[in-house]
């Protein structure tokens, strides 16, 4: 066995490193702010009005985006509940045994009450032999956290944190910020790098005969990079928070959109999407006052997930009224396994039904089935 010293050393120099890219952006956000407030507004421009509403709106963005950016670094991972966690005596019967099959049927009689839905690839329960746990739908393990995180969308090195369930809303936040910044300051900006760039163009960046409208060839320099520096990240930011939208409509993370996720029935990329407005108050929540806030409103607990099935499931605990469920409408809820909804689910699967709900049922009726095909399930 190796010594512990050699490895706590190793480690603690990786946590200083996972730091570098958060120290990058730091120091990129503080040297824009010096640029923007001192080179630009104070130095640069002499309009006292232009000057007053330029720093008023850039510092109301600033502040949102660096609480943002904050609670996005800051906001801990949410891990499993104790529920999910074998105990110790199902943990000896699992190490006692040595065939998969043997440990399989250890794992489906733990999973049997709780609400997991999703399997691995070859159709075996989702479990983490490093956390020594049985995963929840959408949970994934960190291998730079070492640990399961639920809902987990991404380890991102510029916040140096795991983007999941507990912090997805400050991250689309952050994003929307920081585009917002940037695109601010480019706007902002122009004017005066059209005149730093025509200026210095037409005389050969001769400085100090062209450009007698800015005040000193530091400020100029500052305005000019900045403007740069913004409308690059402006692009990158762009696409990178088109596509989380996309995946917030849809309700998928980033590894459900490379892998889809598996359920008992088959592999289904649309499995957890209620429908745009659903999915929507599912990372935002429902009260509109705070979607633009970075405070935490999301819907459930991370741990279960209301479910749109296309095909019914063979293995799903049948309802309490048991053969009566063949006349059931498409469009009605069933609770897999019978415990009480959560409030937040409850008001995802009892509104109306949702886009994707109607072309589910309209599916349905041009295949002549006489079973519902959809089933809104929850897993609360």
């Amino acid at each position: 066995m190796a010594p512990s010293g050699p490895r706590s050393i190793k480690r603690g120099c990786q946590r200083v490193l996972y730091w570098i890219p958060v120290l990058f952006i730091a120091l990129i956000v503080a040297w824009s702010y010096y640029a923007f407030v001192l080179q630009l507004c104070i130095e640069s421009i002499e309009d006292t009005g232009e000057k007053v509403v330029y720093l008023l709106a850039y510092h109301v963005i600033f502040i949102m985006f660096v609480w943002a950016y904050w609670q996005t670094i800051f906001t801990k991972p949410l891990n499993p509940l104790k529920e999910f966690q074998l105990s110790h005596s199902d943990k000896e019967l699992l190490e006692r045994e040595d065939r998969g099959e043997s440990q399989q049927e250890i794992l489906r009689r733990i999973a049997k009450d709780l609400p997991i839905y999703t399997r691995t690839n070859s159709g075996a329960i989702r479990f983490c032999e490093r956390c020594q746990l049985l995963k929840p739908d959408r949970c994934h393990h960190c291998s730079v956290c070492d640990k399961c995180i639920l809902k987990m969308d991404h380890h991102c090195p510029w916040v140096n944190n795991c983007v999941g369930f507990s912090n997805y809303k400050f991250f689309m936040l952050f994003l929307a910020y920081s585009l917002l910044y940037c695109l601010f300051i480019t706007a902002t900006d122009l004017q005066y790098f059209i005149k730093f760039w025509t200026a210095g163009g037409r005389a050969h960046f001769r400085l100090k005969e062209y450009l007698k409208d800015l005040p000193d060839t530091q400020a100029k320099f500052h305005i000019l990079f900045l403007f740069f520096s913004a409308s690059m990240f402006s692009v990158s930011l762009a696409s990178l928070f088109v596509y989380h939208c996309w995946l917030v409509c849809k309700n998928r993370s980033t590894l459900e959109a490379v892998r889809a996720p598996v359920f008992r029935h088959g592999t289904d990329k649309n499995g957890f999407s209620l429908g745009l407005s659903k999915n929507f108050r599912q990372v935002f929540g429902d009260e509109v006052k705070y979607w633009p806030i970075p405070i935490f409103s999301s819907l459930g607990d991370g741990c279960s997930f209301p479910t749109c099935l296309v095909n019914l499931d063979p293995e799903q605990p049948s309802s309490p009224t048991g053969s009566n469920s063949g006349s059931k409408s498409a469009a009605e809820c069933r609770q897999f396994p019978s415990k009480p909804l959560r409030e937040s689910q409850s008001r995802l699967l009892s509104s109306t039904p949702s886009w994707s709900e109607s072309e589910c049922a309209a599916d349905k009726d041009k295949k002549g089935a006489t079973n519902p095909v959809l089933t809104i399930e929850n897993e609360a």
